[in-house]
């Protein structure tokens, strides 16, 4: 079996942080979320696992050599030159790795689900959920278990599944095959080519059932970010004790972290070389290197490196940016 992490998207809900990084290298829960998902499928022992990157890629890449040296062979990274669309992205993918058992992971989702119950199926499967908001998702609707029918980004949907981003196929040529028959067509959905639109026209030879889950974690807003952050701490908190400092669990602080008279917690992540000074700090992530003193933040993102210092509350600054008070003239 081999698995696809399409990672190309450009995140723009999550501006500024997705102007320097990659959405997959977003930090939640002590973790860019490309970790979470590579994390997940490393006991299925894929033959290959297939990462297709855009603008910024070489970090994605960067980051995998550096935290999985060990089954590097197992990597492959394909660029999609242009984006357009999820199929397009799975198309090139496909080009690259055998066509025979194939699982999909979206790079920007984090879900806690079983995945040898989808592979041990024995059957083409997509992983569904209920949303508030099917005018976001690709749709399904059903006949039993069974995909009649799907729909991407529906003004007026006829249900509320959710397609959340998992598909397996026992078949990968089959579906290059659709997918090569939409590109070739030029057949486009709100202006790109849709895998939803490929597996239509896979429904005609090969039947596509539901795996319903609950345990999709959607990271492609701030808000969902932080509620995904939230999830993520209560499994995994991590930390130790500052001098002067309170630590309200769940949180995650790496060992490098210098905190000094602060409060921190709960639901606060930190990466590495952090510095906390003066501070009050809950349900927020504060990314590599970034330094906050003298300040309160609540539902805030700190990009890596970032320095914020003096009486803000609800803070959301990319990378490398300084916010500071203005010092008065004499």
């Amino acid at each position: 079996m081999n698995v696809v992490i399409p990672a190309a998207g450009e995140g723009v809900r999550l501006r500024p942080h997705t102007h320097t990084i990659p959405k997959p290298l977003i930090n939640v829960a002590g973790k860019p979320i490309i970790g979470h998902i590579i994390d997940s499928i490393i006991p299925l022992n894929p033959e290959k696992i297939c990462i297709v990157v855009g603008h910024h890629g070489i970090k994605i890449e960067d980051f995998v050599r550096k935290n999985y040296p060990d089954i590097i062979d197992k990597f492959l990274f394909v660029h999609q030159e242009k984006r357009q669309g999820l199929g397009h992205a799975i198309f090139v993918s496909l080009e690259h790795i055998e066509k025979e058992e194939i699982l999909i992971i979206l790079g920007d989702t984090i879900f806690d689900v079983d995945y040898n119950e989808i592979i041990n199926a024995n059957k083409n499967i997509i992983a569904v959920s209920e949303t508030d908001e099917p005018q976001r998702f690709g749709i399904v609707e059903i006949e039993g278990e069974m995909v009649k029918d799907m729909i991407e980004k529906p003004q007026n949907p006829p249900s509320n599944l959710a397609i959340v981003g998992i598909y397996y196929f026992k078949n990968g040529l089959k579906l290059f095959n659709s997918l090569r028959h939409i590109i070739d067509n030029n057949l486009r959905t709100k202006n790109e080519f849709q895998l939803t639109d490929a597996m239509k026209h896979l429904l005609k030879e090969e039947e596509i059932y539901i795996k319903r889950i609950k345990g999709w974690y959607d990271c492609g807003k701030i808000e969902t970010l932080l509620e995904t952050n939230r999830y993520l701490l209560n499994k995994c908190s991590r930390f130790k004790s500052y001098k002067n400092t309170s630590i309200i669990p769940p949180v995650y602080i790496p060992d490098d972290v210098e905190i000094s008279n602060s409060v921190i917690g709960p639901y606060v992540s930190c990466g590495r070389k952090v510095k906390i000074k003066n501070a009050i700090i809950k349900d927020s992530i504060i990314n590599d290197g970034g330094k906050v003193e003298n300040v309160l933040l609540s539902n805030s993102i700190i990009g890596t490196d970032a320095v914020i210092i003096e009486n803000f509350k609800v803070v959301n600054i990319g990378d490398s940016s300084i916010i500071e008070p203005v010092k008065k003239e004499v």
